[in-house]
């Protein structure tokens, strides 16, 4: 959709995949920000249930939706906020006591359907920089992933209002925008004047971070495009969405194109300027360049320049490895030996523990969020053993070709859910959603904490190797919290799997939302009686599945786990097919 603002008119993207059930804010219409302005159906036979159900199905005070979304409370215009307010605000000013200068906002977004609150992990740009619109100026954690957040307006950054690591509710105030320099201060002074943001927690003080100023000529001729074998960018690239847009139209790597805004940032001109095979010219402002302190020093003493190394850490900051790289001094970490030996238990020792209470990140309060609300659904569970000789057999055939075990997992659950499909419908509304895709979500825990469950699209329709090209891909970027809203919330079945840690069994809660969870444990050998009637020696695992029993029966389980048995233990080579 277009909406126009109280600056200019904008397109607005979806965060979700869907059919559009309901326009509930026409053309022409207003609504305050954050309100719900349409509806999404998952398929198009679940068009007309999501209409007839609408706004109602939200749950008075849980802001769950019917389809598992959370509602957001619109963002409260400042003009209606009554600026006589006793609360004592910054430097003894009160709200409203001061004449209001003119100046922008930037608002914390809602990065999906189920976002609330949002931290700050990162802020591209500084107080007193001057920004444009389209310009890349923070890093936010949702409840899914890492994102970069665009301002809409031109300005002057005049006052960060939620500095790294705090968190805020969707729609609240995170920066303040001046039209001018000369105006920063004023527009400064404004929002201390206001107060912090009620819906924010701020982070623990924590050291500043060390940035170098190199200054750069104030202009240089156009120099060629680099070659690929030039890398300027590694790790998260800072580019504006038409930048991103206009580099896959062109064809334009932007690991090679050097961004001529703030702290790096990659513009329109700049992917047309290499395109064209010359960069940008320089930018007046000096490049800054961030390096931890250790590589700092070590630059110094090695007499290095660091504008010349590529860093590797969190948003290409320089670290001592890449500066000792650069030296030439860098040494890999000796393996330990073959056969180390291995002292006692007791002896093992312990990391120190944090003294107080650690606060969560936004996945973490995700995923308690998501477990209360499990709670409300009545679940039962069916366990079955699964013979793995024949597909341990394929596995070891295929392997060398980059095939993984979630992929044959996620292939075989796919190709028989096409006979079950009541296992791949979900419940709502008293009425059973049926679902033409079978997308397979498998739980991924990530080193941070939290919990996600990247989604094998249409698994029944794709082949086994692409299918674990996919995986590894799915899983690497949800590890760098770089996943889309459609890789992780689209999943009609899912499957944890614990078998790589030896366990024998476990259950898996069902996730909001869903119909089906199995849990897959190891493999293992059991003795018992081979085909021949012989005393044999085969490997078995132990899968467990819990199913919302709204509109699952206990038969319908069995018979799932039945057929999905026969398939692994008789005609595993189907999954080749």
């Amino acid at each position: 959709m277009v909406v126009e603002s109280d600056k200019a008119d904008m397109d607005v993207e979806s965060f979700e995949t869907g059919f559009l059930a309901d326009i509930l804010v026409q053309e022409g219409e207003e609504a305050p920000v954050g309100s719900t302005v349409a509806l999404l159906a998952d398929t198009k036979e679940d068009i007309q249930a999501v209409k007839d159900c609408g706004l109602e199905c939200i749950v008075s005070g849980s802001g769950s939706r019917h389809d598992g979304t959370t509602a957001v409370s619109p963002r409260v215009a400042e003009e209606a906020v009554d600026s006589t307010s006793s609360t004592p605000a910054s430097d003894g000013a009160k709200p409203g006591s001061q004449q209001k200068p003119d100046y922008s906002e930037i608002f914390m977004p809602a990065l999906s359907s189920t976002m609330t609150e949002g931290k700050v992990v990162d802020w591209l740009v500084s107080e007193g920089d001057k920004i444009t619109a389209g310009q890349m100026v923070m890093v936010v954690e949702s409840d899914k992933a890492d994102m970069e957040v665009e301002s809409f307006e031109d300005g002057v950054v005049a006052y960060i209002a939620s500095p790294v690591g705090s968190s805020g509710a969707v729609g609240s105030t995170v920066a303040y925008l001046a039209k001018t320099e000369a105006e920063v201060a004023k527009v400064r002074e404004y929002a201390l004047s206001l107060g912090s943001p009620s819906s924010g927690t701020a982070p623990p003080p924590s050291a500043p971070v060390e940035e170098i100023t190199i200054p750069t000529p104030k202009a240089s001729p156009p120099a060629p495009a680099p070659s690929t074998g030039s890398v300027i960018n590694e790790g998260r690239i800072r580019a504006s969405p038409r930048a991103r847009k206009v580099a896959e139209e062109l064809g334009v790597d932007l690991r090679f194109v050097r961004g001529t805004g703030s702290e790096g940032a990659i513009h329109e001109e700049d992917v047309r300027a290499s395109a064209a095979g010359a960069t940008s010219i320089s930018s007046t402002t000096p490049a800054k360049i961030f390096a931890t302190p250790d590589a700092k020093k070590i630059a110094k003493k090695e007499n290095i320049a660091l504008e010349k190394i590529i860093g590797t850490g969190n948003f290409g900051r320089i670290t001592a490895n890449d500066v000792l790289k650069a030296a030439g001094k860098f040494q890999e970490p000796s393996r330990a030996p073959s056969s180390p030996p291995v002292a006692p238990a007791s002896a093992a020792p312990r990391s120190a523990l944090p003294e107080a209470a650690v606060p969560m990140n936004q996945m973490q309060k995700a995923v308690v969020k998501n477990m209360n609300a499990s709670l409300g659904v009545p679940v039962f569970r069916v366990s079955y053993s699964i013979k793995t000789t024949a597909l341990d057999e394929l596995y070891g055939k295929i392997k060398p070709k980059g095939v993984t075990v979630s992929a044959l997992l996620a292939k075989a659950v796919a190709i028989t859910l096409q006979q079950h499909p009541i296992m791949n419908a979900k419940y709502e509304n008293e009425s059973i959603l049926y679902s033409k895709s079978i997308n397979i979500g498998m739980a991924v825990a990530l080193a941070d904490g939290g919990l996600i469950t990247p989604v094998l699209q249409n698994a029944n329709e794709t082949d086994i190797y692409s299918l674990s090209r996919s995986w590894k891909d799915l899983v690497k970027r949800a590890s760098e919290k770089k996943l889309k809203p459609d890789e992780y919330s689209t999943g009609n079945f899912f499957i944890s799997n614990l078998g790589m840690f030896g366990v024998d069994s476990f259950d898996a809660i069902l996730p909001p939302g869903a119909g089906s969870i199995l849990a897959v444990s190891s493999s293992k050998p059991v003795v018992g009686l081979g085909k021949n009637g012989m005393i044999a020696v085969e490997k078995e695992m132990n899968v467990n599945i819990t199913c919302d029993h709204r509109h699952i029966y206990g038969a319908q389980a069995a018979e799932f786990l039945r057929d999905l048995a026969k398939l692994i233990e008789e005609n595993v080579e189907s999954l080749l097919m």
